[in-house]
């Protein structure tokens, strides 16, 4: 199973010069943790803000978020996901990194999001595991080791 089938396609962004206020009412309204962040130009990479930044960074320190902006606070460049990227790897990568989403895209186009909700909802972890040396042979078909699957 990869990104691509399991991600969330509706995807609510803001821009970084947005007030944190802004997002909070955004992130309530849509029922959401967090919002990408719109890139400005074609060659600038998008953010994403949470509500992890937002409580740690300005609710902590008794900031007011109607002058904070998104862009003070943001995480940029965030890890971005291939959408043709199996389940497991997206998992492995969170794991690893310790994000809980990230935006998918392609050829420098913003496809979806995916987290670790989407993950444990949506895919199929649970009836087929996978094994790492199965994701091997699965992404190395030719390797000798994958022989073990052919009929």
């Amino acid at each position: 199973m990869k990104a691509k089938e399991i991600m969330t396609k509706e995807v609510v962004t803001i821009r970084g010069s947005a007030t944190v206020a802004e997002a909070v009412e955004v992130m309530k309204s849509k029922g959401l943790r967090a919002i990408i962040v719109d890139s400005r130009h074609q060659d600038d990479p998008y953010g994403i803000i949470s509500e992890t930044d937002i409580i740690y960074k300005v609710a902590a320190y008794g900031k007011d978020p109607k002058q904070v902006r998104v862009f003070e606070i943001m995480t940029k460049p965030c890890i971005v996901v291939n959408p043709e990227l199996q389940v497991e790897y997206v998992a492995r990568l969170f794991s690893g990194t310790k994000i809980r989403r990230a935006p998918v895209m392609s050829k420098g186009e913003l496809l979806g999001i995916i987290s670790v909700t989407d993950i444990f909802r949506k895919s199929d972890f649970v009836e087929k595991p996978k094994t790492y040396f199965e994701l091997y042979c699965e992404e190395n078909p030719n390797a000798p080791e994958a022989r073990i699957y052919e009929d």
